[in-house]
């Protein structure tokens, strides 16, 4: 038997959901049609899609849309990928020009069929991010590479801004939510990334609402700041489908600021937390933080 939300969370969706403006979401939506590039907002099945796209802002997602690995909370497709489009870095940097971007968040599918899981792609988007929209700060939320360090290092050649990487949940539910995945490979490349880029800011995700515990919680957020993770999110877990993981606990808003406290408490510089939550979730905002 399914979870039922509450009635203030299903406000906050909506809210969301809406936005602040259908022409500006239109005009987006028109964007990014036309550029042919996808977006984890809709791939994924992002709450706030809504309220960013009327902001004409947008999480993109590069490497294709079809997902190597099939993590249970996640509605990105997952099956055989399509070989990889040599004009998307340009295509991007297109977009984040007409949409006069300052701060651009670029996520991923994991393409565990590439020898290098993607990184030299990624490194071309940068490029091409760097040569038509100087000045632009880049974020870019990686898969783990399968722990290769080579990869990772493609990636951090760049010298992007920010380099994210989400641990998601407690390392006991991983069998669970995220199969193929590894609870101590994924805080690997978060300490791989500050020793080759000791000036880096590091950012991860975090999701509550999946059956973890507090101390599992709180462990997690100490592990992280062991690898010297500057940034956190901490957002409310919401199943896409009944295909997906069900939400095991609604979490209210008063216990998202006792863990917001806790975060700062332990050392990170910025801590984003509340329901809808989500990994690029007002992301110049809270980069603030850490200058």
């Amino acid at each position: 038997m399914s979870l039922s939300a509450p009635e203030w969370l299903i406000a906050e969706v909506r809210r969301a959901k809406r936005g602040t403006g259908t022409e500006m979401v239109a005009q987006t939506c028109d964007l990014l049609d036309r550029l042919h590039l996808p977006t984890v907002c809709d791939s994924a099945r992002c709450p706030n899609r809504g309220e960013c796209f009327s902001h004409h802002t947008a999480t993109f997602l590069i490497l294709g849309e079809v997902c190597t690995r099939g993590c249970a909370f996640c509605a990105v497709t997952k099956g055989k990928p399509l070989p990889l489009e040599a004009d998307e870095p340009r295509r991007l940097a297109r977009a984040v020009a007409e949409l006069g971007l300052r701060h651009v968040v670029i996520t991923s599918v994991t393409r565990d069929d590439l020898p290098d899981g993607g990184a030299a792609h990624y490194a071309l988007v940068v490029e091409a991010l760097r040569e038509h929209c100087p000045g632009v700060r880049i974020e870019l939320l990686v898969p783990d590479f399968v722990g290769s360090a080579k990869a990772l290092a493609t990636v951090l050649a760049t010298e992007p801004d920010i380099l994210a990487h989400n641990l998601e949940t407690v390392p006991r539910l991983y069998p669970q939510v995220r199969r193929g995945a590894d609870y101590h490979r994924s805080l690997r490349v978060l300490q791989q990334a500050k020793q080759l880029s000791p000036k880096l800011i590091t950012k991860s995700g975090v999701m509550l609402g999946l059956g973890e515990e507090p101390k599992e919680v709180e462990q997690v957020l100490k592990d992280l700041r062991t690898m010297q993770c500057d940034m956190l999110t901490l957002g409310q877990y919401l199943s896409p489908s009944l295909h997906h993981v069900p939400v095991a606990r609604y979490v209210n808003p008063e216990e998202f600021v006792s863990w917001q406290r806790q975060a700062f408490s332990l050392g990170f510089k910025s801590v984003a937390a509340g329901p809808l939550v989500r990994s690029s979730y007002k992301a110049p905002v809270f980069f603030r933080e850490v200058q």
